[in-house]
């Protein structure tokens, strides 16, 4: 759950749930069409997800989220007790997808504090059309209905005369536990009634007045909440309906004899006594019965959901305490005494604060498999549009990276993929006139390397033909240097220019010379890189490199004169003393350094910087070889002073707006208080290109 949004915890909860919802029914739509059919465990699973929106948005006040749910609701019952034959499974999708997009749409304004005033009429009245061709195509008149839809007001009506009472074949009771710290279980005891009243309309409960006394919170909390009911559902699809309620913990379901006497039904084979205990619904998984005692123990393992907010805290608080354990162990006042306690007292702190940072970072690692699967509505929509036949394959989704890092990459991979369909990918005519296959491929792959994680999309299309970028960046002045001294990979990464664009016409998806660049602006941010390789007429692909984590870096600390610099350990091949004849100049006088028979440019930091240092010679002091996009280059160093694990700290906004310092990522504080800069390499390595 995301506090970041209001000040209001149920609006953030409804939010979270929410959206946790429209995602999992985007997958489970995706996953039909792709079947070509829908089975009755998506329409069932559709069917609850729209009912639990609806029930939620009617109780928030967000009614046309509300009624648009509804009627899709209602579609999706159709489907589910009619069974309608000829179905096109392609208009549904499309169908459902428009009415999701509203509803995203509507979330978004929220999260921003914004009124919800979208009106879903046109998109509800479409659905009414469609859900009237389907009866009608289908010869289908539902008894004591009209076809016709009526109001929200009229879904499922259930009389509550007695005489109605008495057909309802069994009785319930249940009692209901919710998972602690969940928050609001008056609420979500309230939206379990509302769910039930699908159902059955003979119900009874305790607490009773669980709106309009927030004291009825304390109480579900200790006592639980309490149901009794009738219904025509068997136990197992009751107990089924229950277990799909938010943040369950625990579940007593009973069947009442008329006599009074009690039948407990138990799912395993347990003591009548024991409780049944289930984990959280976490985002894209459900809750399924298992028969087995040992997995159904195993699987009863907690979660809790934790405000972004509170996590960036806790990672600055364990940030603050790095440095705070350098100051300490490293701290002048310590030098030349032999203090052996103490040194073994400062072994075991750092190693339990290497271990507590090391538990924070896996707590905010989050897979990318939750943004390789959005992809799939990108390709399925665009190919749709663009007439073109495209799969998605998604290899290594289970990698994770930080939090931070995925908000900053979902649109760089968006666009890409998009790109990658719009530009790479032929049309089904083309592709078979040059032996391919009509259906294209693009792969989404994500692997670790290092420190580093690397994600790459792939198209097997028509690949990049470098005389045309290097014309038309020609045409657009973009040539930074003669095009016959340019490689291919100078070449294809002329494509991140801004302005750049081979696209002939303008359409929806591209053609106006915007967004490659932004790919590389955004990833740039992160501390990351992007680069292309291609083969003319057999595919592009993309390689993008990003950090783990922006928080916490390995660094080598090197000194010129009295200032220090940070270099990331992760970009360091090697460092050493050269004899003075090692270095040469090149024709333009630029001093370069031969290592086992190569020549690499040496970039001298006290002059970049500007800092006296009274070491000019390199045979005085150190260069340091780092690498970045397989570009090597030396800096020149007084020293090496050692390496240390760094909190990252952004520069100042103060000093970026008055002056633009090159090649700096950030800055740290170091264990004797003082502040070390930490280089960004790829910036350094650029300077010299």
């Amino acid at each position: 759950m995301s506090g970041q949004y209001t000040n209001e915890p149920m609006l953030d909860i409804y939010i979270f749930e929410t959206s946790q919802l429209v995602e999992q029914l985007e997958e489970t739509v995706l996953s039909s069409e792709r079947c070509g059919s829908y089975s009755s465990d998506a329409i069932n699973e559709i069917f609850r997800i729209m009912h639990t929106i609806k029930g939620s948005s009617a109780m928030m006040l967000f009614n046309e989220i509300s009624n648009l749910a509804h009627i899709i609701e209602d579609m999706f019952f159709f489907l589910r007790e009619e069974k309608p034959i000829n179905l096109d499974c392609s208009a549904l999708t499309d169908f459902v997808f428009e009415s999701v997009d509203f509803i995203k749409l509507e979330i978004e304004k929220i999260k921003n504090g914004d009124n919800a005033d979208g009106e879903a009429t046109y998109i509800i009245d479409k659905l009414k059309v469609y859900i009237s061709q389907l009866k009608s195509n289908n010869n289908i008149i539902i008894e004591g209905k009209n076809t016709k839809q009526e109001s929200v007001k009229t879904q499922y009506y259930i009389s509550q005369s007695s005489s109605d009472k008495q057909l309802y074949k069994y009785n319930y009771k249940a009692k209901i536990f919710f998972e602690d710290g969940c928050e609001m279980e008056n609420i979500r005891a309230y939206t379990i009634i509302h769910n039930l009243k699908s159902i059955t309309s003979d119900i009874k409960h305790i607490p009773e007045d669980i709106i309009e006394n927030d004291d009825t919170i304390q109480q579900i909390r200790e006592m639980g909440f309490e149901i009794i009911f009738r219904a025509n559902q068997s136990y197992d699809e009751v107990y089924e309906f229950l277990m799909k309620s938010l943040f369950l913990k625990e579940l007593m379901l009973t069947e009442l004899h008329d006599d009074g006497d009690f039948i407990e039904k138990s799912i395993k084979a347990k003591e009548a006594s024991d409780s049944i205990k289930m984990p959280i619904i976490q985002p894209n998984q459900s809750v399924k019965q298992n028969n087995n005692t040992d997995s159904q123990g195993s699987a009863a393992q907690g979660f809790i959901s934790v405000p972004v907010g509170k996590m960036d805290k806790l990672m600055d608080l364990v940030g603050e305490m790095v440095i705070a354990e350098a100051m300490v162990t490293q701290n002048p006042d310590l030098k030349e005494l032999n203090l052996d306690n103490f040194n073994k007292a400062a072994r075991q702190l750092r190693k339990i604060t290497s271990e507590l940072q090391d538990m924070v970072m896996s707590i905010r690692m989050v897979p990318l498999s939750g943004t390789f699967h959005k992809m799939h509505r990108i390709v399925r929509d665009m190919s749709k549009k663009l007439n073109k036949e495209v799969e998605l394959v998604i290899i290594g989704e289970e990698t994770e990276v930080d939090k931070n890092i995925i908000e900053h990459i979902s649109d760089p991979i968006m666009h890409l993929v998009r790109n990658a369909i719009d530009h790479g990918i032929e049309g089904k005519d083309d592709r078979e006139a040059s032996g391919k296959n009509k259906l294209g491929k693009i792969t989404l792959e994500a692997k670790n390397a290092g420190n580093d994680v690397v994600i790459l999309i792939k198209d097997d299309g028509k690949g990049l033909n470098k005389q045309k970028i290097l014309e038309k960046a020609k045409q657009n002045g973009l040539l930074h240097k003669p095009e016959e001294e340019m490689n291919e990979k100078e070449i294809f990464n002329l494509i991140f220019l801004p302005g750049f664009s081979t696209k002939e016409a303008v359409t929806e998806f591209s053609g106006r010379g915007v967004g490659m660049d932004v790919v590389v602006k955004n990833i740039g941010k992160v501390g990351g890189s992007v680069s292309v390789d291609s083969i003319l007429g057999l595919g592009t692909t993309i390689t993008m490199k990003i950090p783990l984590t922006l928080a916490i870096v390995d660094g080598m600390n090197i000194s010129v004169g009295k200032s220090c610099y940070t270099i990331p350990t992760i970009a360091i091949k090697e460092s050493f003393r050269p004899k003075a004849s090692d270095s040469i100049k090149d024709p333009d006088g630029n001093e370069m350094i031969m290592v086992r028979g190569e020549c690499y440019p040496i970039l001298r930091l006290h002059q970049l910087y500007k800092v006296k240092s009274a070491r000019e010679h390199f045979h005085e002091g150190i260069l340091v070889m780092v690498e970045n996009e397989g570009k090597n280059i030396c800096l020149f160093a007084d020293e090496l002073l050692g390496e240390q694990q760094v909190v990252v700290k952004t520069l100042p906004t103060y000093i970026k707006k008055i002056r633009k310092i090159v090649g700096l990522s950030g800055c740290t504080l170091l264990g004797d208080g003082s502040i070390s800069l930490i280089l960004d390499v790829a910036g350094l390595i650029n300077i010299n290109v």
